[in-house]
């Protein structure tokens, strides 16, 4: 496991199987602000290995743009609660730079995790 603590920020690839599936985990990452904004990049050629063959699917890729220090418990949570996949795509890459303004916009609308949500 890689230390998440020397970045404040990730950037998260998913894949889902239909746009309608990524709008839905979108969607819901959103509404419990776990992401600040999502990109959906639909039909994608996936090739990978999957119990013993090489498959290969179209498949709708997700840029979730959050703060590290919910990728590991709630973000991970939150996308395999409502991802159709057995063991879904989830893959977190610090972000190393950016626009200081946009940095504070993720901060600022992520912010309300840190006190809680009622539903």
């Amino acid at each position: 496991m890689t230390d998440q603590s020397k970045t404040e920020f990730c950037v998260v690839l998913i894949t889902a199987p239909s746009e309608e599936d990524a709008r839905k985990i979108a969607s819901d990452l959103l509404a419990k602000k776990l992401a600040a904004c999502v990109n959906l990049v639909p039909t994608v050629s996936s090739l990978y290995h999957w119990k013993g063959e090489i498959v290969e699917d179209q498949e709708t890729l997700m840029i979730v743009k959050c703060r590290s220090e919910l990728f590991e418990g709630e973000v991970v949570a939150a996308v395999r609660q409502s991802h159709p996949y057995e063991v879904p795509e989830i893959i977190a890459l610090p972000v190393v730079q950016g626009a200081p303004d946009y940095l504070a916009w993720m901060r600022e609308v992520t912010a309300g995790r840190d006190r809680p949500i009622h539903s």
